[in-house]
């Protein structure tokens, strides 16, 4: 039998009827797809004692949610193929003797190059790319929300990729290189590049978890006869483990597009990217009649503000973070408060449970810019500390590869192994315990790093400015650049602890129509970083570096202490998607769809997979 085919948005809302006179209701679909029901009655709701004592289990992830995992790898293959290249593109001339596309002589110690704009610039360039991809996100995970849809966006960045890939190809033409007119259409895709992964970026993880149908906690039996409860935080995690590691692969695609401007030149490093490109259109056109889309209902970021200031004038700055401040924006609240004329509330009570959240996971957002310094390096100073250790033939911007490696090979280590191991044995390992092992196992790295300087300087030739243009001797301390490998490693891993239920807390905790806005937030500390690393260049040099090392390192074994004991008790809270009740006036009495923060008749989503029960009858079932 053929499977009926989705309808449209459209046909959604003619199938509602007339919102005036039909109310809203969660019987239009099964209720485990409905996170608005999570307080209501639904068939397999688990009991507080089943809660207590069963086994969780993730639920089924849909084939479309592996595609769109696809889609990651093709964006960030693209993206980090083009990432490490732009150092060496900007700084260095183009070598002599060279095949005049970029590449040096076969056995010389040159390094590919075009621009010669030397370091200043090159900083600057590769910079301002990397922020400029990770704090334009803010901007446009909200224009998802308010305005265009999440997957009408990264349709758009996708086709802004495109452009910026054919430029930069464009850019590596030998002509172009030789006569030194490649600044233009090589900085021209560069920003436009920046500019298309901030489109793409904060709307493709939600658009993933979307795709996710286990939204409520539900009582099953398995086929052995075991009753276990369906958790939606386990299938969260297991489905962002996979889209971190198809990020991580995609990233290794960096190895190949630097050897390629060694050995053969920037026409090949740059055709690498557009090659890896060239699926995502085909992918998105495929996924576009498959995928459940949520419109967009007008973004929730003015009600939060309101609800902030009702908070703040009723209660005051001092009482901010103690017991009871957000309530007082609850029109339960303001009603039983005789206060119902004063404060015109436009939300219900549990979209001020969201917001609650949503400040929550920005307060945990905030401390991850310590995590990214530790794991990686304050600004260039692991790069710095790599010229100071013996190489013996090894360059020494491929160790840093060790950072994907290990997550490459540790996730499936997590995802099919560690996680349900902890779930048979009934042990919850929250995202806030797991986010508190990564912020401990990146300090932990930081602690490497600042062990293997310490030594570097002991035994350079040259002292503490080994890292300089040392001529002493090797000009290198007698230490092995492999030992580097073990805080890259540790760093790498540590963002599979922080990372992704960091993905999970930006969808869960977001009020509906912020979810962009809010994975945007969380991308956003990743320019924080990059600006702190910025800020400090002037002291991140010899004779510093070990202090570059150490003193991130010692913040963040004080800041994992802090965060821990400052959150933890989310750990005890059920995980839920956020929810708006489904009160029939509350949805109904709206001010247009700019107000919306829930599904109704205004911004229901369509394309909605049919009930697996309806599946297994056309004999066909979601994959596990």
């Amino acid at each position: 039998m053929a499977e009926k085919p989705p309808s449209s948005g459209a046909d959604s809302v003619k199938a509602a009827g007339d919102p005036e006179k039909q109310p809203y209701s969660s019987d239009r679909h099964p209720p485990y797809l409905d996170p608005s029901v999570m307080e209501e009655d639904y068939e397999g709701k688990p009991t507080e004692e089943e809660l207590a004592v069963l086994r969780r289990v993730p639920g089924s992830i849909p084939i479309i949610a592996y595609l769109i995992c696809a889609v990651e790898f093709c964006e960030r293959a693209s993206y980090y193929g083009v990432q490490p290249l732009i150092s060496n593109f900007v700084n260095r001339p183009l070598p002599k003797g060279g095949n005049g596309w970029g590449a040096p002589p076969v056995g010389d110690q040159q390094t590919a190059g075009a621009l010669g704009m030397g370091t200043v610039v090159a900083n600057a360039v590769t910079q301002s790319f990397s922020m400029l991809a990770y704090a334009l996100p803010l901007l446009f995970g909200w224009l998802a929300d308010a305005k265009t849809g999440r997957f009408k966006l990264i349709c758009w960045g996708v086709g802004v990729f495109g452009v910026a890939h054919v430029l930069m190809v464009a850019a590596g033409a030998k002509d172009l290189l030789a006569n030194g007119t490649a600044k233009a259409p090589y900085f021209l895709s560069v920003y436009i590049l920046s500019i298309g992964a901030a489109m793409f970026k904060p709307n493709v993880s939600p658009l993933l978890l979307d795709q996710v149908t286990t939204t409520v906690p539900k009582v099953i039996t398995l086929k052995s006869g075991e009753r276990v409860i369906e958790d939606p935080e386990a299938t969260t995690e297991r489905v962002m483990l996979w889209f971190y590691l198809m990020i991580n692969i995609g990233g290794f695609m960096g190895v190949a597009t630097s050897y390629s401007e060694k050995y053969v030149g920037w026409w090949l490093a740059f055709l690498i990217p557009l090659i890896l490109y060239l699926p995502l259109p085909l992918l998105l056109w495929f996924l576009h009649k498959r995928v459940i889309l949520h419109p967009p209902g007008g973004s929730d970021l003015p009600n939060v503000f309101r609800v902030l200031g009702v908070c703040l004038r009723r209660g005051g700055i001092m009482r901010i973070g103690r017991h009871g401040f957000w309530n007082l924006a609850k029109p339960s609240n303001i009603a039983a408060a005789g206060l119902s004329e004063t404060y015109k509330t436009r939300w219900n009570d549990e979209f001020v449970d969201d917001v609650r959240r949503t400040f929550q996971a920005t307060g945990i957002f905030c401390f991850f810019p310590i995590q990214y310094i530790n794991d990686n390096g304050l600004g260039s100073a692991a790069s710095f500390l790599s010229t100071m250790l013996e190489t013996n033939g090894v360059p020494n911007d491929v160790i840093q590869n060790f950072n994907s490696l290990s997550i490459i090979a540790f996730s499936p280590i997590l995802n099919l192994g560690l996680y349900p191991v902890l779930r048979r044995l009934k042990i919850h390992y929250g995202p806030v315990a797991r986010m508190a092992t990564g912020l401990a196992m990146s300090t932990l790295g930081g602690v490497g790093y600042t062990v293997l300087n310490h030594f570097a300087y002991q035994q350079s030739p040259c002292g503490e400015y080994g890292s300089s243009d040392c001529t002493i001797g090797t000009g290198v301390a007698p230490i092995s650049i492999w030992f580097m490998a073990i805080p890259y490693a540790i760093g790498g891993i540590s963002e599979l602890f922080v990372n992704v239920p960091a993905y999970g807390i930006a969808y869960s905790r977001a009020p509906v129509n912020m979810r962009g806005l809010v994975s945007a937030i969380n991308l956003f500390n990743t320019a924080v970083a990059y600006a702190i690393g910025l800020a400090c260049s002037s002291v991140i040099t010899d004779p510093y570096l070990t202090w570059d090392f150490g003193g991130p390192a010692i913040a963040g074994g004080v800041l994992t202490v802090i965060f821990y004991f400052t959150f933890r008790h989310i750990d005890q809270e059920e995980y839920v998607l956020s929810k708006n009740g489904n009160d029939t006036d509350y949805h109904l009495n709206m001010e247009g769809t700019k107000n919306v923060v829930g599904e109704n008749q205004l911004n229901k989503s369509f394309n909605r997979p049919a009930p697996i029960a309806d599946n297994e009858e056309m004999m066909i079932s979601q994959k596990q």
